[in-house]
């Protein structure tokens, strides 16, 4: 979706941490829910998980946010987000962030906004260090939403996605979805269950699609708080297309068949690409969080 050209964009919900210096040396990432996380998005992306063991925490020091020209402090206008992709993701965590902190108060369930951070080439979390090759992923020990812009040509050029607004906004949503799964205390059943068509690890990931589809089904009238307005414009047929082939894109069925030319259901940890349609869809046409229940029944 488009951004209204007056939207005013937030760009202090976001920290710019591109040029941060890489992820050093130090211990390495421990174990509990960030680091699986982590390990189901390596395996998402066709990446062994085993390089985890070589990865470590930065030692002294810390990263430094980008102000330069070119960094999200320029990230002030609908314009700039439908102009730059790192604005696109500035305007979106506003929009995320403005829709959760209404829908769910008005369910009896406080939002504490989480904290978004833009990187490249590597970055230190509370889940320990991650390089770009992990993709965009969400760490519930640090409450904190990582993306590396690089990210989205990749889903373009190696998924196959369409590389309209929609389909790298959804990237976002989903991974705010599993802050929301936080707050709700789902997220950990990922854990209880990793692998297969109908473990844990894949109701988790289906849930998260599934909130990403309520969020877009609300975008479009979700305002910003300081002038009004909504933030993004009608939502077009094409915009949908673009969001559903970005969920068709990253099933683990195309992704296997792609990287080994065939599908091993019993290693699945995020979907196959049909239920990650069916359930961003599912978020998108019911508007309602109690349709998102993927944690009973068969997914």
């Amino acid at each position: 979706m488009s951004f209204n050209d007056g939207a005013q964009l937030d760009p202090s919900q976001v920290q710019d941490r591109r040029g941060g210096g890489g992820i050093g040396r130090g211990t390495k990432i421990g174990g509990g829910i960030g680091g699986g996380i982590l390990v189901l998005i390596l395996a998402l992306f066709g990446i062994n998980p085993d390089i985890l063991s070589g990865l470590t925490e930065q030692g002294p020091g810390t990263q430094q946010e980008q102000t330069g020209p070119g960094s999200i402090a320029e990230c002030r206008s609908g314009v700039s987000a439908d102009e730059r992709l790192d604005c696109r993701i500035v305007g979106t965590v506003n929009s995320l962030n403005a829709f959760w902190s209404k829908y769910l108060p008005e369910r009896g369930v406080e939002y504490p906004r989480p904290e978004t951070v833009i990187f490249d080439a590597g970055v230190r979390t509370a889940c320990g260090p991650a390089t770009s090759e992990v993709g965009p992923f969400y760490c519930p020990a640090d409450t904190t939403a990582y993306f590396d812009p690089g990210f989205f040509q990749l889903l373009e050029t190696r998924f196959g996605a369409s590389g309209g607004p929609l389909a790298q906004e959804y990237v976002v949503a989903h991974e705010f979805g599993h802050h929301v799964q936080n707050i709700l205390g789902t997220l950990d059943y990922a854990q209880q269950d990793p692998k297969g068509p109908q473990s844990g690890a894949v109701r988790v990931e289906l849930q998260a699609d599934c909130f990403a589809g309520l969020w877009t089904r609300y975008a479009t009238t979700v305002k910003d708080p300081a002038t009004g307005q909504p933030f993004l414009e009608p939502l077009t047929p094409k915009d949908l297309r673009d969001a559903l082939s970005a969920a068709e894109a990253v099933g683990d069925d195309r992704i296997q068949e792609a990287a080994t030319g065939r599908v091993s259901p019993e290693a699945w940890t995020h979907g196959s690409s049909e239920q990650r349609q069916a359930w961003f869809y599912r978020g998108y046409k019911s508007g309602d969080i109690n349709q998102c229940n993927t944690l009973t029944g068969k997914v």
